[in-house]
């Protein structure tokens, strides 16, 4: 008998590094990936961000193989663990000297920093040749987004917004991070490099305000960026409700200071959406949000 293997045997695929073979096994085959960022705050609990935002993927409408190109990016040890133990495909992101473990409320010195840590990090991911729509966990996705997203691949950027304008064009709308499309080419590379950028010049603005203000500066014109504005009717968030739930794709937590804020909230989404799921069609008609009331206290305090 031959000492060496068929000639037909697949080979072992050898990644340059950990996070290289992390989003090689969560890509879709177009090199698409579904990013979310946890820290020990966002695992804790008997019933965590984390779960919560799982939740959205089992009870969606086709929402729930998406999971399988879904990367956990857990930035310390808890929440590695967390992502290992629930099965998922999980990348640990390694800080130097900075503790992003326990919960950094909105606008703190921390969660700013934690922000443009996370901003470098998706920057690296383009770089990398990989198209991704990040998410935070505090994204309820209640049906598949592909098919309310262009596939037009001359769009590079598909932003969500806090308040829509109506124009999915207009650069006066409000946007949020929390939830947007990026495709990897020169263009979007040249965006992160300029975002990050500013970093060091922008002392106590988050970078969502100030990839804003360099929107409003003229960067998406002067980079040559195709940029859609997502409406709040299929991408919504506590800051403005969608206007018809028969079409809503996300909700997003936005609007909302603390995470147990967040997940009270959150939990009456899904609490509605089961409503919702099981009303009839003529109920269906007269469907509305519960108030966010646990988001609308946390500014109290």
């Amino acid at each position: 008998m031959s000492a060496y293997p068929p000639s037909n045997t697949s080979t072992m695929t050898i990644y340059r590094d950990e996070l290289e073979e992390a989003l090689a096994k969560a890509s879709t085959e177009n090199k698409t990936v579904i990013i979310a960022i946890v820290n020990k705050a966002y695992v804790e609990g008997d019933k965590s961000m984390l779960d919560l935002f799982l939740d959205g993927f089992w009870l969606g409408d086709d929402t729930r193989a998406l999971t399988d190109h879904l990367l956990i990016v857990a930035v310390d040890q808890t929440s590695y663990q967390r992502c290992k133990f629930l099965r998922l495909h999980c990348y640990k992101l390694e800080t130097d000297g900075v503790d992003f473990i326990g919960e950094k409320l909105f606008m703190s010195r921390d969660f700013i920093k934690m922000m443009w840590r996370r901003t470098l990090f998706l920057g690296d991911v383009l770089k990398r040749g990989y198209n991704f729509i990040f998410t935070d966990t505090d994204v309820m996705w209640l049906r598949n987004p592909f098919p309310n997203l262009s596939r037009n691949e001359t769009v590079d950027l598909q932003i969500s917004t806090d308040v829509f304008n109506g124009n999915r064009s207009s650069e006066r709308n409000h946007i949020n991070t929390g939830f947007y499309m990026i495709r990897s080419n020169n263009k979007t590379i040249a965006l992160f490099d300029k975002w990050y950028a500013k970093k060091d010049n922008s002392t106590g603005l988050k970078e969502q305000d100030v990839l804003e203000k360099m929107i409003h500066e003229g960067v998406f014109r002067d980079l040559g960026l195709e940029v859609r504005f997502l409406d709040t009717i299929y991408f919504s968030g506590f800051c403005q409700n969608s206007r018809d739930v028969r079409a809503v794709t996300t909700v997003h937590a936005n609007c909302c200071r603390s995470i147990r804020a967040k997940v009270a909230d959150l939990t009456v989404v899904v609490h509605d959406w089961k409503r919702f799921k099981s009303s009839s069609a003529n109920e269906t008609l007269t469907f509305g949000w519960s108030r966010h009331l646990a988001c609308k206290n946390s500014w109290k305090y």
